[in-house]
């Protein structure tokens, strides 16, 4: 794939100001007065606020695009602080969208930015993607990628998506008019719980800050016709080597059409009535034989009634270190297989994490294991802390 036309015509004749401020990029070979007015003529949808979104929106920005959507449905979490650094510290309750439309405005107040605070679904998406030029996806769930790609694709639009677990990173970009997909890379999502959130298995945040600016970039080439896009090749990035890497990947032949949207979260494996956690994680489908999760106000009400029931914390040592429910006890999710006798099978069972994911999980080990009785706080400690003990809202 060589270069590309430019996305985007060039706006209006640029201001004395705005040329200063942008005079060490309009400077650039290659580059000049009509590129930067193609960015300040441009709107930009970034599908996400988080560890992603906070590196690559900033960027955008500071680069002069006109006009930055921002879906996300999201608050800020203090545990969020350390790879999301649009956000500050005063932020920590505060909508995403809101937090980092204030961190756009930090840097250029003359830059529109729309903020969404919704999920984005088959029934919202292309109305939203209808305004834009380009959509960034720095989202952190399965469904909400393939969604995103098809959307991209029907509607004939780029798409840079990046991805982050641990300590590496990939980026590249789908365009359906110009190359393969999302889809021709990944045709079937992984298993349910194959791949574990950032919440669950960690980041280092300077990951994010090297995909997130590969995908800003990638954005700002798009939409000026410089150099040669990521179509149909993938970056990849390892922080413990230090080393990148590149996949090729091409067209699938045989693949289905994109012909409209469907149930994502069908999809992808995960209930329609809960289809991603707070987290962003795929939670398993349910079946019919497994009983329903408890509520905050459900466990509490237990507690406090005097119920006999184990209340297990499956979290690791650390979070339990910073807050816990009063009267559990703390088995972690990696150590459960090997703690089964630790499990009493004369009363209920309740486990819970932090938003959900890993104790449904347990609920279902153990399960499988043969205990019957056993279930898990759905929305985990944070949704307890949040509706029945505030105390408890430390992370």
């Amino acid at each position: 794939m060589g270069t590309l036309p430019a996305l985007v015509e060039p706006g209006p004749a640029l201001t004395g100001g705005r040329l200063a401020r942008y005079s060490r990029q309009v400077m650039l070979p290659g580059f000049g007065e009509t590129a930067q007015r193609r960015l300040a003529n441009a709107r930009v949808l970034v599908v996400g606020a988080g560890g992603l979104g906070s590196a690559s929106i900033p960027y955008l920005a500071a680069a002069g695009v006109g006009t930055i959507g921002v879906v996300d449905d999201d608050a800020v979490e203090l545990s969020n602080l350390h790879r999301q650094v649009a956000h500050s510290a005063e932020d920590v309750g505060a909508r995403k969208v809101d937090s980092i439309a204030g961190t756009v405005a930090a840097i250029d107040p003359d830059v529109s930015v729309r903020t969404y605070d919704v999920r984005l679904t088959s029934s919202n998406i292309m109305g939203i993607l209808a305004d834009y030029d380009v959509v960034l996806d720095g989202s952190d769930n399965f469904p909400t990628r393939y969604l995103t790609n098809d959307a991209a694709s029907l509607s004939h639009k780029p798409l840079v998506w990046g991805a982050i677990l641990r300590y590496s990173g990939q980026a590249s970009v789908a365009w359906v008019d110009a190359g393969p997909t999302y889809r021709d890379l990944f045709p079937q999502p992984p298993a349910p719980g194959d791949v574990p959130s950032c919440s669950e298995a960690g980041v280092l945040p300077g990951v994010c800050a090297v995909i997130g600016a590969i995908m800003a970039t990638e954005t700002l080439k798009l939409i000026t016709g410089l150099g040669e896009p990521l179509i149909g090749r993938v970056t990849t990035y390892d922080a413990l080597t230090g080393r990148y890497r590149e996949l090729a990947y091409a067209r699938d032949p045989n693949a289905e059409p994109i012909t409209g949207l469907i149930d994502y979260a069908a999809f992808c494996g995960l209930s329609q009535q809960n289809p991603v956690s707070s987290e962003g994680a795929p939670v398993k489908a349910r079946s019919h034989a497994e009983p329903a999760r408890v509520t905050p106000g459900q466990l509490a009400a237990r507690l406090a009634g005097g119920e006999p029931l184990q209340l297990i914390d499956v979290r690791e040592p650390f979070e339990a270190a910073i807050a816990r429910i009063d009267g559990s006890e703390l088995i972690p999710l990696g150590r459960l297989g090997q703690s089964l006798d630790a499990i009493r099978t004369d009363m209920p069972v309740v486990l819970y994490c932090h938003h959900g994911p890993r104790s449904e999980r347990a609920a279902a080990m153990l399960r499988q294991a043969g205990m019957t009785d056993v279930t898990d706080l759905a929305g985990g400690i944070d949704a307890y802390a949040r509706e029945v003990d505030p105390a408890l809202a430390r992370y």
